[in-house]
């Protein structure tokens, strides 16, 4: 039994030590843009004046990227809760729609699934919902960890900017493109890998039309409405579309 036992171990370690090495290249993109980004919250947050821990606690706690800049303002200012939940809400409400994108890839993975739901960021997502694992690598596992390195690198590049903040300090305007730049070249990686690009275009035409209608203000909200309205209405199109490339390409293989 005591064999068996050890067996069971060692095996399982061995499935989530796979699913780490074929994870961590996934994630080295957001490693590349939340260095930069997380240095330059870690810094801005020890300007204000907060505690040099505070960076890795909204890290860990919050993990909301732009709503964690926002934040570290709100704790200097006036106590307004229905205020702070207001903006939180605005900010952070495209992860609503996020939720909906993920449920069938994050069902059935026991205690991941609570943690990956919690710490889905744009860049978790954006990896998340297009890389496959490697054949005989645990999808589960997989996908655990993209997430959890993801957010390992937001929390130890925030702590790391709050630290060499007041020996090394630098501007910090501009350095919110890097995250821009990044999302491009995970755009294009996903373009390249898609059969059909009914979906992209989807996501590229909708903001630009809610852009020239609702102003660069307000035009998130109803541009993620679009889209969502849009995927849901088109959704078997885009599905026999996508069928019939793929049968296609198994034709000319097969030829």
């Amino acid at each position: 039994m005591e064999y068996a036992t050890e067996q069971q171990l060692t095996r399982r370690q061995s499935t989530v030590w796979r699913a780490l090495r074929a994870a961590a290249p996934q994630t080295i993109p957001v490693l590349a843009g939340y260095f930069v980004l997380g240095m330059g919250y870690g810094i801005y947050v020890q300007s204000l004046g907060l505690p040099v821990w505070m960076p890795m606690l909204m890290g860990t706690v919050v993990y909301g990227g732009s709503l964690e800049f926002v934040l570290a303002s709100l704790l200097l200012s006036a106590f307004s809760p229905l205020s702070a939940f207001l903006m939180a809400l605005m900010i952070q409400a495209r992860h609503l729609f996020y939720g909906l994108a993920m449920l069938e890839r994050y069902k059935g993975y026991g205690l991941r699934s609570f943690y990956m739901i919690f710490a889905m960021s744009d860049e978790t997502f954006s990896i998340t919902c297009s890389a496959e694992p490697p054949e005989g690598v645990d999808r589960g596992w997989f996908m655990f960890f993209i997430t959890l390195l993801d957010q390992c690198y937001w929390v130890a590049s925030a702590g790391l900017g709050a630290v060499v903040g007041p020996v090394l300090p630098f501007s910090t305007e501009g350095v919110d493109f890097v995250m821009t730049a990044m999302f491009t070249v995970i755009f294009l990686n996903q373009w390249e890998k898609d059969r059909q690009h009914y979906s992209a275009l989807i996501g590229l035409a909708a903001p630009l039309a809610c852009l020239v209608v609702f102003g660069s203000s307000s035009f998130l909200l109803p541009s993620m409405g679009c889209i969502l309205i849009l995927l849901l209405a088109l959704r078997k199109p885009i599905e026999k579309a996508e069928g019939t490339e793929a049968e296609k390409s198994g034709e000319e293989v097969g030829a």
